[in-house]
């Protein structure tokens, strides 16, 4: 996918690629070498030649680019035989899900299948890229973003098809959609060239509504639940050393950024929500991707978390050997993401129990998740206490 790498989750396919211009957001301090020919890289097609990477940097290539293979799965749920699955999505009845795919074209276009079936449904087919879909709260609609104006912004279409209506448009660039509960609204982030920076906004879900700034940040994902919004952020501007922060929309105004989940060696990125409004999954990239967290076939080494929303309960769902991004979660609790096989990229899930949380004669959480692992293949969790304060967890 040329251009824009979006995996984004739902970051979607913020799968993102180069960086060089992406601000308040991440930049690499070590140069990267030259990833392994036989890789296929996962890009999206951006106006002209510029690429957006998962730290939220524009640039035409090198840092930034991530890979993903199967190394710790349950289940897999795409087959393509060439191109690539990123940016996942389920729906809110744990039927189907939604995704960005190269598997036909050499830019992302959108499918549509069953959770149990094989089958695919394409659901757009235009020469520029589609990426990043989400489904509305009642799954009759997909928002996502595309470059088919010229720049990114965001579209919404239907599940029975037809064309897609443009809800985001000007200058800036716009990513990463996602409904507010009542379906009602969008928020997403935007970059302008003035302003260089990665900004929070909400919209109606309609074209040419009114928007409104409520913070610095990337790919925001509201909950299902309430008015709380997850997104990733850095520390300091022109920095990849981000974490993962919540707000809370009060009265239509932004408050109480906090933040739930830090690193002092891993980049915190593509935050998403359970159902429940509890947790939050998300990807840790090692050394934010530098060229001594490379695996050995160049891939960078990245892990799928989760993490209760009030910060507890850390827990690694894959095994720190391998690449996942994309992490979203379905109604019934299982964890989707994108994983790299070879020179394909594929959708797989896995399944951690969320159940009741053990405590002591005193009422005090003595552990606080666990994955329940149903493969032999699958490596046990790794369960960090806030109190070990280990980094990258």
């Amino acid at each position: 996918m040329p251009g824009l790498l979006i995996g984004i989750s739902g970051c979607a396919y913020l799968g993102v690629p180069p960086v060089s211009e992406w601000p308040a957001v991440t930049r690499r301090a070590k140069p990267t070498p030259q990833a392994n020919p036989t890789v296929a890289r996962t890009m999206l097609a951006a106006a002209k030649t510029n690429r957006v990477n998962l730290f939220g940097e524009f640039g035409t290539g090198g840092p930034g680019d991530y890979y993903t293979r199967a190394a710790v799965s349950i289940r897999q749920h795409t087959f393509a035989s060439e191109g690539s699955d990123q940016g996942v999505d389920a729906d809110s009845q744990g039927k189907r899900i939604v995704f960005s795919s190269t598997r036909h074209n050499l830019n992302p276009d959108l499918y549509v299948k069953s959770i149990q079936g094989v089958a695919v449904t394409q659901l757009t087919s235009d020469p520029a890229s589609d990426v990043q879909p989400q489904f509305s709260p009642d799954g009759t609609k997909v928002a996502f973003a595309s470059n088919r104006s010229g720049n990114w912004d965001i579209w919404i279409i239907n599940v029975s098809g037809g064309a897609p209506v443009q809800v985001t448009a000007g200058p800036a660039d716009q990513i990463s959609p996602s409904w507010s509960p009542q379906g009602d609204r969008l928020v997403y982030c935007s970059r302008s060239a003035i302003g260089g920076q990665w900004e929070l906004w909400i919209t109606d879900a309609t074209a040419g509504a009114e928007r409104k700034f409520i913070g610095y940040g990337l790919f925001p994902e509201w909950s299902p639940v309430g008015e709380t919004i997850v997104y990733q952020r850095a520390r300091a501007r022109g920095s990849r050393h981000f974490s993962i922060w919540t707000l809370q929309m009060i009265d239509g105004e932004p408050r109480y950024p906090t933040e739930i989940a830090s690193s002092g060696s891993m980049a915190l990125i593509q935050p998403t929500w359970a159902a429940d409004g509890m947790h939050i999954a998300y990807s840790a990239v090692s050394s934010f991707g530098w060229a001594d967290a490379r695996l050995d076939d160049g891939e960078v080494a990245a892990d799928v978390w989760i993490v209760q929303a009030d910060g507890y309960g850390k827990v690694c769902l894959t095994n720190g050997h391998s690449s996942n991004f994309d992490p979203t979660f379905s109604p019934d609790g299982r964890v989707f993401f994108s994983t790299r096989n070879g020179p394909l990229e594929h959708l797989w899930s896995l399944e951690p129990s969320l159940s009741p949380l053990p405590t002591d004669a005193m009422g005090i959480v003595t552990r606080r998740a666990d994955v329940n692992n149903r493969s032999e293949q699958t490596q046990a969790a790794t369960i960090i206490e806030p109190s070990e304060h280990r980094d990258g967890d």
